[in-house]
């Protein structure tokens, strides 16, 4: 083999350990200890001003239904027939004997608990969107990166075939399969450059920076995982069990709302009849008679509903309990499957990729022999990559779904535990 030869073949196993080194560094670039830009992102997206607005709005319901149901009703009246005249004036007001007001507060309460339940979720399953988005980011990156080493080792490889074949070294078909494997190798080149936009478009449409995946400045909690899982920490379950509370609040309203309130009135003013002139003093008292409607079928409609979110939280409980569950599995599966492949020969490319060099440069290796011992040396190395950010996805979603992601982050307390 010729200097040239010899020099390529060099240049082979350098491009394989640089690769070996992009896939080594490249869990340290996906930003899973991003907190701050979470934080960040989640104050400059239209969906967090949506979701202030919306807890404004059930703040000031939940005030409104604090205030009296009744306001005085004021009357003056002046009727004047021939030489008589009778001028009076009346204040009237509808007592709430039976807690309206109460249970109308309560109701406010728990559905202002109820928006701030849903704005939670939202903001973490936003929060969950952007750091998968970040991942899924960083692993295109990472793949596109290494994938840029395979197709620099296929292009030298082709070239290094196309002079042995000019020496006479190599026959026909080995040159062939050469250039087969760079025309290959360009194909899927364009296939993953067409992954890294889709996942940039992603992770922009959450409001993420693909100029930059520097996240050094953050801080963040340690991942520890609950034993005891509570399901009512994450904000599926503080959003059903806030449902289920409003529902079972709207029960009170509909039972007090069906008992008639009494109107107490009061009038008083003078009479002229004709020469003699006295003072008129009234007081009465009106009750509605409930018997045409006695509106039990608002009640029986209302604890339908609370039995049927009573039965939705039951259901979400188990979800949760089963997802958090196979979170927690999987996360554990995945980084053991990690931790084993970068102790295993997958994370050392460099020194097989030399061995693989030096028996084809001694004749021991055919040229297909070579390329296919190379082309699964890259195969390990695309799966490790992937299994990296498998196992960072991981981490998030078991984050998420045993409740823990909110408090990673570094989001405030949830509203419902500042209600009004």
């Amino acid at each position: 083999m010729d200097f040239h030869a010899v020099a390529r073949a060099r240049w082979l196993a350098s491009g394989v350990l640089l690769a070996a080194h992009s896939l080594s560094s490249a869990h340290a670039a996906i930003p899973l200890d991003s907190p701050c830009a979470v934080r960040q992102a989640w104050s400059d997206h239209p969906a967090s001003e949506a979701a202030e607005q919306t807890l404004a709005a059930a703040r000031a319901r939940a005030e409104a239904s604090s205030l009296p149901l009744y306001n005085p009703d004021l009357e003056v009246a002046v009727d004047k027939e021939g030489g008589d005249r009778t001028s009076t004036a009346g204040l009237s007001l509808t007592l709430d004997l039976f807690g309206k007001r109460g249970a109308n507060r309560a109701l406010g309460v728990a559905e202002y608990d109820a928006a701030a339940a849903e704005a939670a979720y939202r903001r973490s399953a936003f929060a969950q969107q952007w750091l998968l988005a970040s991942i899924d980011r960083q692993s295109a990156l990472s793949r596109r990166d290494l994938d840029l080493q395979r197709l620099a080792l296929m292009q030298r490889f082709a070239d290094l075939a196309q002079r042995q074949f000019d020496a006479g070294d190599v026959s026909a078909p080995e040159r062939d399969l050469a250039a087969l494997a760079r025309d290959q190798a360009e194909a899927e080149h364009a296939a993953l450059l067409a992954d890294v936009a889709r996942a940039e478009e992603a992770f922009r449409a959450v409001g993420g920076d693909t100029s930059t995946s520097d996240f050094a400045k953050c801080t963040s909690q340690n991942l520890v995982l609950d034993a005891d899982f509570d399901p009512w920490r994450t904000p599926e379950g503080r959003l059903a069990r806030a449902n289920q509370q409003a529902a079972a609040q709207r029960v009170s309203v509909a039972d007090r709302a069906r008992r008639a309130d009494p109107t107490l009135s009061i009038k008083a003013g003078r009479i002229e009849l004709g020469p003699t002139t006295d003072n008129v003093l009234g007081f009465s008292v009106s009750v509605p008679l409930q018997f045409r409607n006695p509106y039990r079928a608002e009640v029986t409609a209302a604890r339908a509903e609370a039995d049927a979110a009573s039965a939705e939280q039951a259901r979400i409980e188990r979800e949760l309990i089963a997802r958090a569950e196979r979170a927690k599995s999987t996360l554990s599966a995945l980084k053991a499957a990690w931790q084993r492949w970068q102790a295993g020969p997958g994370a050392r490319l460099g020194g097989r990729t030399d061995l693989l060099e030096r028996l084809w440069r001694a004749g021991e290796l055919s040229t297909a022999d070579y390329l296919t011992q190379l082309n699964q040396s890259l195969a390990t190395a695309f799966a490790g990559v992937d299994l990296q950010g498998q196992a960072a996805r991981a981490e998030v979603e078991a984050l998420y779904a045993t409740g823990r992601l909110d408090a990673w982050i570094g989001f405030d307390a949830p509203h419902s535990e500042n209600s009004p």
